[in-house]
């Protein structure tokens, strides 16, 4: 039977999801935990892959494995006890026979947070930048990802994707007191592109990039006319949204 694994996870100690030869990544402990409480060798495949150093707030995953329904809830308490403090699982759900936590996701939320003080309780969740910033200059670009298509010249190079098209369906930025968050959502997401985003609207924000300046790079499909990367510790995963038809129990469909 398939089921959905839902977690959260602070990224600081781990090379991101994806299982890597030489480096600890979080689909690694995880795997290595569902495998030794269920007795068999376990994999999970991932709705996406985050950066070394990336947070997720929601995150899914999925995996077959066989027994009862009604041990879900302990093997998800099973598994909080398992697993290191910087990995928690949220909920373990059955879904259908062909549910697929990558493939099936209809859209994707990043947010990146921004502190404009020096604060230590933030060092690994927040980028320090402590610049000036014309917020409403960062909204007015931002505002023109939503009318874009390609999104080249925000991906990584060198990577293997069929089309660099992503249907982006918010950005804005928020203030909250001495935080500023850019929030993204989208159908998918280019390898580093959330974070070569917010490093070009920064550039906006400092007066560095105007606004038609952002409009050209978008156009310009080219990695090299866009702002540095934003550090991967301001970035977190937060939501990923899939059509309720796809979660079941005992037969039956259920609601997000």
């Amino acid at each position: 039977m398939r089921y959905f694994l839902e977690l959260s996870y602070k990224g600081t100690s781990y090379h991101g999801w994806q299982r890597q030869p030489n480096a600890v990544s979080v689909q690694q402990v995880l795997e290595e935990a569902l495998s030794t409480l269920l007795g068999k060798e376990i994999q999970i495949l991932g709705a996406g892959r985050t950066d070394t150093g990336v947070h997720a707030k929601q995150m899914f995953a999925h995996f077959e494995a066989d027994f009862p329904i009604e041990q879900i809830n302990d093997l998800a308490f099973r598994l909080n006890r398992f697993l290191p403090a910087s990995i928690a699982i949220q909920a373990i759900r059955p879904v259908v026979a062909d549910a697929h936590a990558r493939f099936d996701a209809t859209s994707r939320s990043y947010a990146y947070y921004i502190t404009s003080i020096k604060d230590p309780f933030a060092n690994e969740h927040a980028y320090f930048f402590n610049a000036p910033l014309d917020v409403n200059a960062m909204n007015a670009a931002a505002t023109l990802l939503i009318q874009h298509k390609n999104f080249k010249c925000f991906s990584r190079s060198k990577t293997d994707v069929k089309t660099y098209d992503c249907d982006v369906s918010e950005a804005f930025w928020e203030q909250q007191q001495s935080a500023l968050i850019f929030h993204i959502s989208a159908n998918r997401f280019l390898r580093n592109m959330v974070r070569a985003i917010v490093g070009t609207l920064l550039d906006v924000g400092t007066g560095k990039l105007s606004i038609p300046g952002f409009q050209t790079i978008l156009e310009s499909q080219d990695r090299t006319q866009a702002g540095s990367s934003a550090p991967a510790h301001g970035l977190f995963l937060t939501k990923i949204r899939y059509p309720n038809t796809i979660f079941e129990v005992h037969g039956k469909e259920k609601s997000q």
